[in-house]
């Protein structure tokens, strides 16, 4: 309640306003919002996203690097939660070499391209310029690669595989990584880049009995689906003419936002140097790779040039929200007075001393933690110094405190308060477990020896099924 009243008080800003008229003016508009601070532009954001004059749009907001898009894109699902809220991320393990794709990356940039190619507003994408330069395909040609299987449906299993095959997939003895399938008998496994985890499709003869959703390390079932939809790799197979620049993918009815407009084209540009200077020598790299990482081999075809991707913006109303403005040929600049949390250095008489200020100047002060346990230790630190501070707790995350002088708002975060480290958290489409992986199994031979972590060394006996409460899995014999 106490976060819903406060994202109301944004929400009801004349300045909030003030932007989301000038969003809905007629043809393209460039607004510069300076003074922006700390997660100020995550709450600027989360109360424009819920206006309702703005429900007929869809939302790109571009961060500095990954890890400021991580931290806003935490921000934004702790403050409103939205359905569709995407994390965007390049497809490469690293900036720098342009043939090795991360799988988890690909897997979070297939869910946004899917979803946006399903259709709908109201959409959120959160990235940075790395992410941008890479071409996507076709939202039609996506759409018509996607394998719907439903229970008790009729299958061509030999038909399906050879489909697969085509679209990029492996076959293996295993799935352990998106892109797989695997069929033994009457089961039928298949990881898509559209979910986190495989499907399992139990087959009767031809007809589909059930379908799961299973974990790859324990092949334990999770839960019951009635149907599924099975997504290749939005980035993989297809051909460079079914690939168009990015800003061609999202629809024009996509409000662009960015926190540092001069540094997204900077490092856009840098981007791009980097790709020119890769591509010369992408011959003497060597590709290396573990379980997750897929090698890929693409040309300058499969980019989009800085000259190209900056005249194609001319077609979106781009918002800014940093500190300084560097937004070129803005037609609206709007100054907002906000503050960063100042540092206390652990020094709680400093804290208790800036509070009382802005207590003095009738301002709201709100407290967020992760852990409510963080808000009882500040209740407990002001009663032991004496102080009584009137301050609104708020059990959430966020990455960074600001003063919102004009509103009268100030929002503190306790990890800035007692000066930690705050981690963000991005979900992960596939991530390398440390116990063994069933890709490294596949390798094992009956004899080999192996280490169990607790048992020591024995000598790997393949796989055997066994009954574990009632149900058949498979676990490996030592």
């Amino acid at each position: 309640m106490n976060l819903e009243f406060l994202l109301e008080r944004f929400g009801q800003s004349a300045r909030t306003q003030e932007i989301a008229n000038k969003i809905l003016l007629p043809n393209p508009q460039r607004i510069s919002c300076d003074h922006v601070a700390g997660s100020f532009a995550s709450f600027l954001f989360s109360a424009l996203y819920k206006k309702e004059e703005l429900s007929g749009h869809n939302h790109l907001f571009i961060l500095e690097d990954a890890e400021e898009a991580a931290y806003f894109h935490n921000d934004i699902e702790n403050l409103i939660d939205p359905i569709d809220l995407f994390y965007f991320p390049t497809s490469f393990k690293s900036n720098k070499n342009f043939k090795v794709q991360s799988s988890s990356h690909v897997m979070l940039r297939t869910e946004m391209l899917t979803r946006f190619a399903a259709g709908g507003n109201k959409k959120i994408v959160i990235t940075y310029p790395e992410a941008l330069i890479e071409k996507v395909v076709q939202a039609k040609t996506l759409s018509g690669h996607i394998i719907l299987i439903k229970v008790n449906d009729r299958l061509d299993t030999d038909a399906l595989m050879a489909r697969l095959v085509g679209l990029g997939f492996e076959r293996t003895d295993f799935v352990y990584e998106p892109g797989q399938f695997a069929m033994r008998g009457g089961i039928f496994d298949i990881y898509s880049f559209g979910n986190e985890k495989p499907y399992r499709v139990e087959l009767f003869g031809q007809d589909v009995d059930s379908i799961r959703i299973f974990d790859p390390e324990t092949q334990l079932s999770e839960r019951k689906l009635l149907q599924v939809s099975i997504i290749p790799n939005a980035d993989g197979v297809f051909e460079e003419t079914d690939k168009i620049p990015f800003f061609d993918f999202v629809p024009s009815n996509t409000i662009v936002y960015s926190s540092n407009w001069q540094l997204f084209l900077d490092r856009y540009q840098d981007h791009e140097d980097n790709l020119n200077l890769f591509l010369e020598r992408k011959d003497d790299v060597a590709a290396v790779r573990d379980s997750d990482e897929k090698i890929s081999e693409l040309t300058i075809n499969d980019f989009t040039p800085y000259v190209e991707m900056e005249k194609k913006l001319d077609d979106f109303t781009l918002v800014e929200l940093s500190h300084a403005s560097s937004l070129p040929r803005a037609n609206h600049v709007l100054r907002f007075d906000v503050k960063p949390q100042p540092s206390f250095n652990r020094q709680f008489e400093l804290l208790i001393k800036d509070l009382k200020s802005h207590e003095a100047a009738r301002h709201q002060i709100y407290i967020f933690a992760e852990n409510p346990k963080q808000l009882e230790r500040l209740y407990s630190i002001f009663s032991d110094l004496k102080a009584e501070i009137n301050f609104v707790p708020i059990a959430k995350s966020l990455h960074s405190g600001f003063v919102d002088n004009e509103n009268g708002i100030v929002v503190y975060t306790d990890h800035q308060i007692f000066e930690r480290y705050h981690k963000f958290s991005i979900k992960n489409g596939y991530s390398k477990k440390q116990n063994l992986t069933l890709k490294e199994l596949t390798t094992l031979s009956v004899g080999d020896y192996v280490t169990h972590i607790d048992h020591g060394i024995g000598k790997f006996g393949g796989l055997q099924k066994i009954q574990v409460e009632g149900k058949t899995q498979e676990a490996i014999k030592l």
